[in-house]
């Protein structure tokens, strides 16, 4: 388990792009047989990257439990979400199997003792995008297909920015503690996401970007909207948002991306926007 501090906003302008990587940015994400977690100091989000091969990948495999988060397992004091962005695949909760097609998501509640993790075809692995955060209730696990999903269409092609959000975790899907996810996807010709872009200070986010080429890029731009900078980001990247910085991309091409969010509440538009002539 990778452990990443908070970052605050009067240091954070004097980073360099090294350091601004080594901060926020989360690589290598999905490696057959292995597997990334990373632990983020900021609301204790945990985000994570399942690639089982020949073998099933079980979610705290590898971990001393106790020393790592304080309980006797995993999710004893917090609850999980999933999204495939891989092939196909199940997740197996205490006995139970759900499968996981392609763009499927999954919500775990608190209290679940097993959850493992396999792929169907060891040559085209699931690729489970999953991020946990503490709990202090139990709900039900719910399989969400991405039909299920709430849909928002946003944006227009003008302004290059048309896209679709997909709510998984969301009020108006399912209940959870605090945990927020979803995918968004951008239509062909729309590069900007998030635009314009917003702060939310009762909660932070972590954006995972995907179904990109080996050549392109988005540029994740972050800071506070007076001072930004950017991160340049790769297929199946993620990276942490605290809750004072701005969080918005442009990309090469258009691109889909998952967001989670943890904090005070599960509002999704508890947000505080930002003009364009205020960004610097």
């Amino acid at each position: 388990m990778i452990i990443r501090e908070p970052a605050n906003s009067r240091d954070f302008k004097h980073y360099t792009t090294d350091r601004l990587r080594e901060e926020f940015l989360i690589q290598d994400l999905f490696q057959v047989g292995k597997i990334q977690r990373v632990y983020s100091h900021i609301d204790r989000i945990i985000t994570m990257g399942y690639c089982p091969g020949d073998k099933p990948q079980e979610l705290g495999e590898g971990l001393d439990i106790w020393s790592t988060l304080g309980t006797d397992y995993f999710l004893e004091r917090r609850e999980l979400g999933a999204i495939n962005v891989g092939g196909k695949g199940t997740i197996k909760v205490d006995g139970k199997e759900f499968t996981m097609n392609h763009q499927d998501g999954i919500y775990v509640g608190m209290g679940a003792k097993e959850v493992v993790f396999s792929s169907e075809d060891v040559k085209n692995p699931a690729k489970f995008y999953t991020l946990s955060a503490p709990a202090h209730k139990t709900y039900p696990n719910v399989h969400i297909d991405i039909t299920k999903a709430k849909q928002v269409k946003l944006g227009d092609q003008s302004n290059c920015n048309k896209r679709t959000i997909f709510q998984f975790l969301h009020p108006d899907v399912l209940e959870t503690c605090q945990l927020s996810m979803g995918l968004t996807k951008m239509e062909s010709g729309n590069v900007w996401n998030t635009l314009p872009c917003h702060t939310h200070e009762r909660r932070m986010e972590v954006y995972f970007y995907f179904d990109l080429s080996e050549d392109d890029v988005v540029f994740h731009l972050m800071g506070k909207p007076d001072e930004t900078r950017h991160i340049v980001m790769r297929n199946e990247e993620a990276v942490i948002s605290p809750s004072w910085s701005i969080h918005s991309g442009c990309g090469s091409t258009n691109y889909s991306f998952i967001w989670g969010m943890v904090g005070e509440n599960k509002a999704f538009t508890d947000m505080d926007g930002i003009d364009m002539k205020d960004l610097k």
